[in-house]
């Protein structure tokens, strides 16, 4: 099945048809409440009380029970040496240090009794061992509180509560530069763009004797895997300045109001090594936009984070040369105070490269390999329409270790084939037992999406047709386009649908009935007929905005949304008879292509086209 595109300009890369496993993702929101300083440092006083009492009255002797008879009796016998009696509790000491204990009755008066036997006597009220115990609770007290603010003040660097509160961003040193703007290809324009802050970080003065302010921020948008980081690292390398990365969800951790802190300490730590540039990835995850509610509940300590960022950047004057480098692929959703004039100036886009992007970032890539003498890497870039800058370091990559894995010598032109086929879909899957009788449905499926996508014309061209399963896929068919293309016309889309439903479409003329295979190509299918119908404008519904997603602004009735359903379900319906009304035609090459399909696995582009237009 055709993954769907994610825009009208994006091309679609292959076309993969397999069984798919769907899990339902539920996420929790956790409310974390921060534990107050005092609190935890009088805890800590109780705690060590507690333990000093402990040990006090642990350490010393073993004091034995004994009834009071008892210790009037050792007395009588000169075993006693001192009694220290107070209130009703009695305290013997023995001539050797031993300690015993006693209980006498209220009123009885003993202390007669024992001077008469030698014993000297010791009345305790108490009061002063009361006074001793408060001035050494006092002293623990103070002791502890002292060494609490100590740590506090030596953890905190400039009061800030705990290491925690620390900014954890990462600084590397550019002043004997890892990457330069030669190392990013395919992103010309960007870095044109970024060309004139990395003059302002060399000739801060020049700017400053025209009146000219500094460019605070600078926005980098693209899909993932475009080379935001990359080119921000090259911007730091070609100024020779300080760079410090940081991912937008490090901000925010347990405790309340740490994001703020470790704002302030970012930036704080930033201006003492001036100039330099802060690169933050992932800044949506900081810099949604703020709720008007006034109760954000979880999300309080995300707006503070926001906050403090805003004041931060706010604060900057002339002299502080410090550039903020964000990135993200949801702009859509950043607070409006962000991208004003002042905080974040410049917006740059950084779109999957066209095909002489591809070849330049294939030749960055490609400069440590050792390629073979049949390599073309312009074939290379023709074959890759849709990859991202990661996608190709990869494929390379991929290759690299598949040549490597087969002790060859030099990266061949299998290897980079089976890479690409890697990277679109996952590596093969040999070992899956799979019957024959769900082979030849495979390839039968298979064959029914080829055979439609060459048959309508304006259809992208077939590369590839495989029935060994890759990754969640039980088979792939490969369709890329020969050009890059922006725009893609109704016919086009029309005929996407069709080729996708093509495997469905053979399962019912061939077997007679249909199996859950088809399942990914149903759901690309609906995809693009919704897309047609409420956000491209191509069906009887007119030219209308018909999202009705969390994230849009606009009702849709319940009549309007039975009309939509029904105007998809034409469309879909008109796909499926299209790829059925073309197979029947071609019944017999279904056939034969696929009986051939199940004995070699896999054809190319070129092999399909000398079966199906055989004489």
């Amino acid at each position: 099945m055709e993954i769907p595109p994610k825009d009208n300009r994006e091309t679609t890369k292959s076309s993969v048809r397999g069984s798919t496993r769907k899990a339902t993702k539920k996420r929790h929101a956790l409310v974390r409440y921060g534990i107050p300083g005092t609190l935890v440092a009088i805890g800590l006083v109780l705690l060590a009380i507690a333990l000093v009492r402990l040990f006090n009255g642990s350490t010393g002797s073993v004091t034995q029970e004994k009834p009071i008879s008892a210790i009037l009796t050792m007395a009588s016998q000169h075993q006693l040496k001192a009694v220290t009696i107070n209130g009703n509790d009695v305290l013997a000491t023995g001539l050797k240090g031993q300690q015993y204990h006693a209980l006498k009755e209220t009123g009885m008066s003993m202390t007669d009794t024992l001077t008469h036997d030698g014993v000297v006597v010791n009345i305790d009220d108490g009061q002063s061992n009361q006074w001793v115990q408060g001035v050494a609770d006092l002293f623990l007290i103070l002791l502890v509180m002292g060494g609490m603010f100590l740590f506090i003040r030596r953890s905190g660097s400039g009061g800030q509560a705990m290491s925690f509160a620390r900014s954890k961003a990462k600084r590397f040193n550019e002043s004997h530069p890892a990457i330069l703007f030669k190392d990013v290809a395919g992103v010309e324009e960007a870095k044109i763009e970024l060309q004139e802050i990395v003059e302002f970080l060399k000739h801060p003065e020049r700017f400053t004797a025209m009146g000219a302010r500094t460019p605070k921020g600078v926005l980098l948008v693209g899909a993932p895997g475009t080379g935001k980081t990359l080119i921000s690292r090259a911007v730091a390398g070609e100024a020779g300045v300080p760079f410090y990365s940081i991912s937008g969800s490090e901000f925010v951790e347990m405790f309340v109001g740490v994001g703020a802190a470790r704002v302030r300490d970012l930036f704080r730590e930033a201006k003492e090594h001036a100039p330099c540039i802060i690169f933050i990835d992932e800044i949506d995850a900081v810099g949604r936009q703020r709720s008007n509610s006034g109760m954000g509940g979880g999300s309080d300590e995300r707006e503070q984070t926001l906050n403090q960022l805003l004041v931060e950047m706010d604060g900057f004057d002339k002299q502080t040369n410090i550039v903020i480098i964000a990135a993200t692929n949801r702009p859509d959703v950043l607070d409006q105070a962000l991208l004003r004039p002042g905080r974040f100036d410049r917006r740059v886009m950084l779109d999957k490269p066209d095909i002489r992007g591809r070849l330049a970032i294939l030749e960055v890539h490609a400069k440590d390999k050792p390629l073979a003498d049949d390599v073309s890497l312009n074939e290379l870039a023709r074959q890759t329409a849709g990859f991202s800058g990661a996608d190709l370091a990869n494929l390379l990559n991929e290759a690299a270790l598949l040549a490597a894995r087969n002790g060859q010598s030099s990266i061949c032109k299998p290897e980079l084939e089976e890479s690409i086929l890697r990277v679109m879909a996952g590596p093969e899957r040999k070992s899956r037992l799979i019957t024959d009788a769900e082979k030849a449905i495979i390839a039968y499926h298979e064959v029914g999406h080829a055979i439609v996508m060459r048959s309508i014309p304006g259809a992208d061209p077939v590369q590839k047709v495989s029935a060994i399963a890759r990754g969640m896929a039980l088979g792939i068919t490969v369709q890329a386009p020969a050009e890059d293309r922006y725009l893609i016309r109704r016919s086009e889309l029309l005929a996407k649908m069709a080729g996708a439903m093509g495997g469905r479409a053979a399962e019912e003329l061939i077997f007679g009935d249909i199996t859950t295979g088809a399942s990914q190509d149903i759901e690309y299918v609906s995809t693009i007929a919704r897309r047609m119908v409420c956000e491209f404008g191509m069906s009887p519904l007119g030219l209308l905005a018909l999202k009705s997603d969390s994230e849009s602004t606009t009702s849709i009735s319940g009549e309007t949304a039975a009309k939509i359903d029904r105007e998809i379900s034409a469309l879909v319906e008109q796909a499926y008879a299209t790829a059925l009304n073309i197979l029947r035609e071609k019944k017999d090459r279904l056939v034969v292509i696929a009986e051939h399909l199940m004995l070699v696995e896999t054809i190319d582009g070129t092999e399909l086209d000398e079966i199906l237009f055989a004489a």
